[in-house]
């Protein structure tokens, strides 16, 4: 098993659902945890909790992802995990979409998580270990109505982890994806706690104690994929 006490884990996504819930309980297993997210303030409320570093950046800015990381090394001389979380959906019929939502959906879930990655990587590969977690969803797997944009996005994205797991893996360093079903979050502007999501959603704390399973995992072991649902939903 491996201990994650003073591991320094990046958390993009952070400031709301699964990505606060992910931050939270990294730091409780005694990471020092690097928050990221674009709301300076939900940011300062999550930092006071994990006492860690809160960075306001925008993953789809490259300068802004090579920021995250020369601030991270700066402040704790060394990182050993990226957590890719940042994430946005729209749903809607292929020809009602605007290029503009097209390019906003893949620039955060496809471009943003390739900025990290590659921000991060050179460090990593100079260690020779660490751990890159990629937070997809099931819809990575499958195709469903009005998904075109926000789909063909996760299967990007999966396609990419997939790649980048066989380019890094000789030098130490160990890629995981985690494909959520329904999640109940702010996604697509919803708001969460309602009666009915309770009873048919995961929670951002399931999704959070999966991401603590892959990264604990004994040395020698990597868990390259790890797919979860509520048990109400349809597979």
């Amino acid at each position: 098993m491996t201990d994650l006490t003073d591991q320094v884990a990046i958390v993009t996504g952070a400031s709301r659902g699964i990505g606060r819930a992910v931050a939270l309980l990294l730091a409780l297993q005694g990471a020092k945890v690097v928050a990221v997210a674009r709301s300076e303030e939900e940011l300062a409320e999550l930092t006071h909790k994990t006492q860690g570093l809160g960075l306001v950046a925008d993953v789809t800015m490259e300068s802004d992802a090579l920021q995250v990381v020369e601030n991270t090394l700066l402040h704790y001389g060394r990182l050993d995990i990226l957590v890719c979380n940042a994430g946005v959906g729209s749903f809607n019929e292929l020809e009602n979409f605007t290029s503009s939502e097209w390019d906003r959906i893949f620039d955060t879930n496809v471009k943003g998580t390739f900025l990290m990655c590659k921000a991060v990587v050179p460090h990593l590969k100079a260690r020779r270990k660490g751990h890159i977690v990629g937070i997809s969803s099931d819809v990575a797997r499958r195709t469903f109505v009005h998904g075109t944009a926000y789909g063909a996005s996760k299967f990007a994205q999966d396609a990419m982890l997939g790649s980048l797991r066989k380019e890094v893996r000789p030098h130490g360093i160990k890629v995981s994806t985690i494909y959520p079903g329904l999640v109940d979050t702010y996604f697509n502007d919803t708001k969460p706690g309602s009666a009915e999501a309770e009873k048919t959603h995961l929670r951002p704390s399931d999704i959070a104690q999966a991401v603590r399973y892959v990264l604990e995992a004994p040395p020698h072991v990597v868990v390259d994929e790890l797919m979860l649902h509520p048990t109400t939903q349809e597979w």
